[in-house]
């Protein structure tokens, strides 16, 4: 399945409820990092090694918080009529020009520094 597929999808799941009154871009951003934050309850105070473990061990629950992150951003590109596939590829161009793999290999380093 495709993303055009899967925000169709959305589409009907949303509207079904009459939920577009809701899904304003205000309340998508903060409905995305508010799923954003409960991925990251999964890792708080854990050690390393720990979160490695957690991350197999609670995979299902990983994949929903990750799901609801992608389906309010899916959603949010489509209201705002944003390509998502062509703003990755553009952002990961942007991104190569400013950590050229020769500079940025291995190092955590942000562009500024590189």
């Amino acid at each position: 399945m495709n993303l055009s597929e899967i925000q169709r999808r959305i589409r009907v799941f949303r509207d079904e409820r009459d939920w577009m009154q809701f899904h304003n871009p205000k309340n998508l951003a903060i409905s995305i990092s508010l799923e954003a934050a409960e991925l990251l309850e999964h890792f708080q105070w854990r050690s390393f090694e720990d979160s490695e473990r957690h991350a197999v061990e609670q995979k299902a629950q990983l994949s929903e918080e990750v799901a609801d992150i992608a389906v309010y951003l899916l959603e949010l590109c489509d209201n705002l009529e944003i390509d998502l596939e062509s703003a990755i590829l553009s952002k990961l161009e942007k991104n190569a020009a400013k950590y050229p793999a020769e500079k940025a290999r291995g190092t955590a380093k942000k562009y500024t520094d590189l």
